[in-house]
């Protein structure tokens, strides 16, 4: 795994990346900065970490919105009796969803400790 050393809102991070993953890890820095200095620049809001986890839930508020990709499967293989397929197509994709938003409020209230405000 190499190391890539990027910017996010003025501050320097090396950051692990696999191999063949520097685009992906740069388009994700700047999401990630762009969110950051959008919040900092509204003025509201300046303590940089708060700044951030106002930012990681935008950005997860609005890969929640997204309609998650269909899964391609194989031709070859065939359906198994042991797992039915869901009644609902998108019931995988929300349980991931419940599960990444659980992970999100769970790192927040972590961030947040006693004081449990965002402002």
């Amino acid at each position: 795994m190499k190391q890539l050393e990027v910017q996010i809102m003025g501050q320097s991070y090396l950051l692990g990346c696999p191999e063949d993953g520097d685009a992906r890890l740069l388009e994700a820095v700047e999401r990630v900065d762009t969110a950051m200095c959008k919040i900092r620049d509204a003025g509201k809001v300046r303590a940089r970490d708060r700044i951030a986890v106002l930012a990681a839930l935008n950005l997860a508020f609005d890969l929640s919105d997204k309609p998650a990709p269909a899964p391609v499967a194989p031709a070859a293989v065939a359906p198994q009796a042991s797992n039915p397929s869901p009644a609902h197509p998108s019931a995988k994709p929300a349980a991931d969803s419940e599960v990444l938003l659980s992970s999100l409020l769970e790192r927040l209230d972590q961030a947040l400790g006693d004081d449990g405000r965002l402002i």
